[in-house]
């Protein structure tokens, strides 16, 4: 441990995450970040932990074969599958895992790793509020769901502009901010000021998306235009807009 962290101090600025790739003995790569007491490694591929689950690439993979083996209920009638108490520590650690390994390629710049992350993390959260042992534990994922879609956002808008396609990244930021804004609308009572409150989140987008059109001078993206020809059922540019999009979408 001491040679693994030597020249490497824990030093990070507010919100800095401390993270690089590096080579194991063995020759494959995996992540490295630094903590206050030493070094979490991860795995790049499958389970950031590296094991495979009663077999599965993953623990969710799992709990799916394990919702979708379950016997009919007299009547022909499938009872809704439920988690037991393993099977939601189990989960948690998943979770867990996800989130420190998206946060690293975030880091690193790997956008699109990022993306498939968050994407696995919100999967994972909606098997969990379908089949969560019960309402506490599914609430206790569901609140961290706003900032895994930020980050879902921040790495999709992040990939398109490295890939020079600023206008795909308005357009994320745009998804991004109707699902922040209706997790806003369906959340009840008052908000946990332990985490972002969704509206924090939600400005954070709207710079983004503010700095994104300054910089590369972009005034309304196709999709936008598209909105507009729908809004004054203008639909001869409509179609023409939407073929612009499609051959966009070939490149």
């Amino acid at each position: 441990m001491d040679e693994t962290i030597q020249g490497w101090p824990y030093e990070p600025q507010p919100g800095e995450v401390l993270a690089r790739e590096v080579r194991a003995r063995d020759g494959r790569m995996v992540i490295q970040i630094r903590v206050e007491l030493g070094v979490l490694q991860l795995e790049v591929v499958g389970r950031p932990d590296g094991t495979r689950p009663h077999g599965f690439v993953t623990f969710l993979d799992y709990l799916r074969q394990r919702a979708s083996g379950r016997d009919q209920a007299p009547g022909g009638k499938v009872p809704s599958w439920r988690m037991a108490p393993e099977h939601c520590i189990e989960a948690d650690r998943e979770f867990v895992q996800y989130y420190h390994r998206r946060v690293a390629w975030l880091a690193l710049h790997q956008f699109e790793m990022a993306l498939l992350d968050a994407d696995h993390t919100l999967a994972l959260m909606d098997f969990v509020r379908q089949h969560g042992i019960d309402d506490e534990y599914i609430a206790s994922h569901e609140r961290f769901r706003g900032l895994v879609l930020f980050q879902r956002t921040q790495a999709a808008a992040a990939l398109a502009l490295e890939r020079r396609r600023p206008e795909e990244a308005i357009d994320a930021i745009h998804e991004g901010l109707v699902q922040l804004a209706a997790l806003q609308n369906a959340a009840l009572g008052e908000p946990d000021r332990s985490e972002p409150s969704y509206q924090a989140l939600i400005e954070q987008l709207r710079n983004s998306e503010q700095q994104i059109r300054k910089n590369f001078a972009v005034e309304k993206t196709l999709r936008e235009q598209l909105d507009e020809a729908i809004a004054v059922e203008d639909y001869e540019r409509a179609a023409r807009i939407r073929d612009q999009i499609r051959d966009r979408a070939r490149r």
